[in-house]
């Protein structure tokens, strides 16, 4: 949580990378990582492929579904991060949906997460009343930051209710569609943006859901601390490999 913490307070626009973890490789998952750290990337979210996504892109749902028929696991994933912190420093988050963590067992993905290095949860159909009165607790023993996601159809009223319950970012959903690319953001979401900007949340927002070329980049950072590249990095990786990640991210930023 703390790396999280620190990042958020430098200086900076953020550039965080979604991967899906096995994808397009099932051992592909350290050497990305560390690719993208060298590349500059300043967080990373590795996302835990799951049968039933809800939220998902075309994009995305395919390298889950590759991932899977690959081999990927939730304890698999565990034993490919085991060492990460000997060679990655940055923030690291897994990104998931709630069924394969539960499967897992709450309390034993957060220990292992601690174990390895996991510095925050993004579990998008995780509702927040559910985790505050169940999963709060512990999160906490094992310092992982629950990021939560709020749309443009989220009231100001639970925004204010997801940023108290928070301790590191908000991750705003850019559009009420699922996860892509996207060449421009409209008038009506770089307004959302102002707005989101104008309620003063203790907590600093990162946009995902779009960004995909240093136009939506800098559209979705100029009232935000940061932006997600999720669908458009996964295209790239499954047309190069995991290599060549500097100069994907040379045209982002």
């Amino acid at each position: 949580m703390k790396r999280i913490q620190d990042k958020l307070r430098e200086n900076k626009k953020l550039v965080s990378i979604y991967f899906t973890a096995g994808f397009p490789n099932l051992d592909d998952t350290k050497v990305i990582i560390e690719n993208l750290e060298k590349s500059g990337v300043d967080m990373i979210e590795i996302g835990l492929p799951f049968s039933d996504p809800l939220a998902d892109g075309p994009t995305i749902q395919a390298s889950s579904t590759k991932a899977l028929k690959n081999g990927m696991t939730t304890q698999l994933l565990f034993e490919q991060l085991q060492n990460i912190r000997q060679t990655v420093k940055i923030p690291l988050l897994i990104m998931g949906y709630f069924n394969p963590i539960l499967q897992f067992g709450v309390e034993n993905f957060c220990k292992k997460c601690q174990e390895i290095g996991i510095d925050g949860l993004i579990i998008p159909d995780l509702p927040l009343e559910v985790y505050l009165s169940d999963y709060k607790s512990i999160f906490e023993s094992y310092h992982l930051a629950p990021i939560f996601l709020i749309t443009p159809q989220t009231s100001d009223d639970r925004i204010r209710l997801i940023d108290e319950a928070s301790n590191a970012f908000i991750y705003m959903v850019s559009s009420s569609s699922v996860t892509g690319s996207r060449t421009a953001f409209d008038e009506t979401q770089l307004a959302y943006f102002e707005r989101i900007a104008s309620l003063k949340l203790k907590n600093p927002q990162i946009i995902g859901f779009g960004i995909s070329n240093s136009t939506t980049f800098k559209q979705a950072t100029q009232f935000q601390k940061g932006a997600i590249l999720g669908s458009h990095f996964v295209n790239h990786l499954e047309k190069y490999g995991s290599h060549d990640t500097e100069s994907f991210i040379d045209t982002i930023v």
